[in-house]
């Protein structure tokens, strides 16, 4: 061996116990830092000991099969005065070199993009309509997505080769995972959500093995992370093609019962576009908010279930069509497009995100002059709700049923608010069945996320008669004080008009003294029923009596006169004078009782389960 001046021996020692499958040098070579020396093997994994610094080997001391015990020496390296070291291993990492197996997992991933899948592509543009990747990127931040599950395929194993399930049917027909919305107006953890949406290039997004189980692990995590979720719905339920199973029915899935097991825990919006059907359609119902573009047919079964239950031969644009499905209740909003449902989805969930620093109102004074001098003389109640809220704030739901109920989330001063409103120009105002449930479930979801409420009460009262009753009145308006009664969100009510009978009391949470305040605009009035029915009834003797003896006439002008005494006993300064109300207002301090309110109100706790057990769906 070449000896060198002023040289010391460093021993280089085993980090473990195991047996030596290698020795990279010899005697006499040189090496730099971090030079592998020897590879020891122990439990199946490989362990390199390197140079601890460039250096001369004076002496291997272990050979390839040989066993060794912890801190035993393997090398001896002379130190010091040693020549220069050529490296013999090369340290610096190409950052932009893609390995052999993170290469195949990125073509993978790449085969499942809108980009690889130029047929299908050009089917969903043909109908105008955007992909589901789209839609899914528009929804959340920029850069926020973070997919689970995307390389799963369909159950087909027994009928198809992989390559063709991998090219055809990329993450099952269902792309989901967690990201953020309205991160710029919230912080992250406001901002928090997850995001489902079925494939149609896939399937016709259908309900598969795997997607049902993709379902089960985000509906998990988001009960789990207490997540919002956003789910697009198209799809034409059920799948029978998938072969790979065990069962028979596939009726013991969880995806069903987590999904409605979220209902209460987290808002839950469902956006839909083109058929959605059986499965899909169930799992849209459960949502809170229903959007869906005028495309859309929604029903329980699709054309080939209904055939087979003998129902008749159906087109499926037959099924649920969007004029029926908005008619009755079931979308909340229609919309012309994805992009303008994506952005309601976005405005929605802004509101149970919270309140937001910038805002602008319009001239409160608009309010004088919005209901008319005449109190017979109609007026529209979205137009004060739009003067009094926060501009460009207003989003209403179900507009098209229960047309005598505005349901409604909006900002006063930034703040969220769901405001409950009487139209008149519909049965007056009156409450019938579907108005009462109407406001007892958009009083629930307020509650259930500790949204207070706004309600403008102008109702003459519940709707009453034989064929109302048929309707089974009884009961849904029971619904309206059950669930005012469960309420712990503050709530108060402004009178625009109209303020009679239980009808009233529903609209104040079940009486004028339930909520923070009640109070009513100059244009108020008030009685256990509407006037003239009070005047027909308690002055009929004496209504008849006029006629009998003065003419259709004298009739006329005594029931005139009482309709005014009653007036100017029942009306607005005469409640508050007897404390039935709290104060009248001038319309224009409208927005400051609300907001007074607001500040009082003590902040909601925070939760860590459900307030209410569920949303009802109705």
């Amino acid at each position: 061996m070449r000896e060198y001046p002023h040289v010391e021996t460093q021993q280089v020692i085993a980090p473990l116990q195991g047996t030596v499958v290698a020795v990279r040098v010899e005697p006499g070579e040189t090496v730099a830092a971090g030079a592998e020396l020897v590879i020891i093997e122990s439990m199946k994994m490989e362990h390199v000991v390197t140079a601890p610094s460039s250096a001369t080997v004076g002496a291997v001391l272990v050979e390839a099969g040989q066993q060794i015990d912890k801190g035993a020496v393997v090398a001896e390296l002379a130190a010091g005065e040693t020549p220069e070291a050529t490296e013999t291993a090369d340290t610096a990492i190409d950052l932009d070199h893609i390995r052999p197996d993170l290469a195949e997992v990125l073509e993978r991933h790449a085969i499942g993009l809108d980009a690889a899948r130029d047929a299908a592509v050009a089917k969903v543009r043909a109908k105008g309509r955007r992909t589901a990747r789209e839609n899914v990127a528009d929804l959340l931040d920029d850069g926020s997505f973070t997919e689970y599950a995307p390389l799963v395929v369909a159950a087909q194993r027994r009928r198809r080769e992989l390559q063709e399930l991998i090219e055809r049917t990329p993450a099952d027909g269902l792309i989901g995972g967690l990201g953020h919305i309205n991160g710029h107006l919230f912080d992250e953890e406001r901002s928090r959500c997850a995001v489902l949406s079925y494939d149609y290039m896939v399937l016709a997004g259908t309900q598969g093995q795997q997607n049902h189980r993709k379902k089960d692990r985000l509906f998990e995590i988001a009960e789990k992370l207490k997540l919002p979720v956003v789910f697009f719905t198209e799809g034409g339920g059920g799948r029978p093609g998938d072969t790979d199973g065990l069962g028979i029915a596939g009726l013991d899935c969880f995806a069903f019962a987590y999904w409605g097991r979220l209902s209460g825990l987290v808002p839950l919006i469902g956006i839909n576009s083109g058929f959605c059907f059986a499965g899909n359609a169930a799992l849209l119902g459960v949502c809170d908010l229903i959007i869906a573009t005028r495309d859309s047919n929604i029903g329980m079964a699709g054309p080939a279930m209904i055939e087979g239950g003998g129902l008749g031969v159906y087109e499926p644009t037959e099924i649920g069509p969007i004029e029926v499905q908005e008619a009755n209740g079931t979308v909340d909003i229609v919309c012309d497009t994805e992009a303008e449902a994506v952005a309601i989805a976005q405005q929605y969930l802004a509101y149970f995100q919270g309140p937001v620093a910038d805002w602008t109102a319009s001239d409160q004074r608009l309010l004088r002059h919005l209901v008319p001098e005449s109190r017979l003389r109609g007026y529209e109640i979205r137009d004060v709700i739009e003067a009094m809220a926060d501009d460009d704030s207003v989003l209403e739901l179900r507009p098209k049923w229960a047309l005598g109920m505005v349901t409604a989330f909006a900002r006063i001063e930034g703040r969220p608010v769901g405001i409950i409103a009487n139209n008149n120009h519909h049965l007056s105002g009156a409450i019938d069945a579907d108005a009462a449930d109407k406001a007892a479930r958009f009083m629930q979801l307020c509650d259930g996320f500790d949204i207070p409420i706004l309600f403008l009460c102008d109702t003459p009262g519940f709707m009453v008669g034989p064929e109302s009753e048929a309707a089974g009145m009884v009961r849904h308006a029971g619904r309206l004080f059950v669930t005012a009664g469960s309420l712990t969100v503050p709530f108060f009510t402004i009178v625009t008009r109209k303020g009679y009978g239980l009808g009233a009391q529903a609209m104040a949470g079940g009486g004028f003294k339930m909520g923070v305040f009640t109070v009513s605009w100059p244009t108020g009035e008030f009685g256990g029923m509407g006037l003239e029915g009070f005047v027909k009834l308690g002055y009929k003797r004496e209504l008849d009596e006029a006629e009998a003896t003065g003419g259709p006439e004298a009739r006329t002008k005594m029931y005139d006169e009482l309709v005014e005494r009653m007036y100017q006993h029942g009306k607005a300064l005469s409640a508050a004078s007897h404390f039935e109300i709290d104060e009248v207002i001038d319309p224009a301090d409208s927005r400051k009782w609300v907001v007074a309110a607001l500040k009082a109100s003590p902040a909601p706790p925070k939760r860590s389960g459900k307030k209410r057990k569920m949303i009802d769906t109705v």
